[in-house]
């Protein structure tokens, strides 16, 4: 979840995806409570950045919710995220066995919060001119 300006990220117990009417209807709840304006999903890119196996669970996920919810859903790239997730909990002094109950809530917070950074400071083209040497 963020904040009502879409500034920082905080993190929500995670939700199990089976079965999916029961975190269908979970969802629809959260986004009643909460008055959730967009909902993000972390899209499992692989490494090269191609659309794999988990990422077409994935997508098909987000279009059996998007049937059933009335809010935007965007899927954002999430490589590497569970990676810098266990770095970061390991940089706060979590114990290794206690790590493991908070990477995913750790992760999406980044996921999201990265998605939303992007809305503010989109990438720069590249080049950034013809004039570049790269050579």
């Amino acid at each position: 979840m963020s904040d009502p300006d879409r500034i920082i990220a905080s993190g929500q117990p995670t939700l199990d995806a089976q079965p999916p009417k029961v975190a269908f209807e979970r969802i629809r709840q959260l986004i009643e409570q909460n008055e959730v304006v967009q909902i993000v999903i972390g899209l499992p890119l692989t490494l090269r950045g191609e659309v794999g196996p988990q990422a077409e669970v994935i997508q098909s996920f987000a279009r059996e919710l998007g049937k059933r919810v009335s809010v935007p859903i965007a899927l954002y790239d999430e490589r590497l995220t569970s990676v810098a997730a266990e770095r970061s909990l390991e940089a706060l002094g979590m114990k290794k066995s206690k790590r493991r109950d908070h990477v995913d809530e750790m992760a999406a917070t980044l996921i999201l919060q990265t998605y939303m950074d992007s809305l503010r400071n989109p990438p720069l083209p590249w080049p950034q001119n013809d004039n570049d040497d790269w050579d």
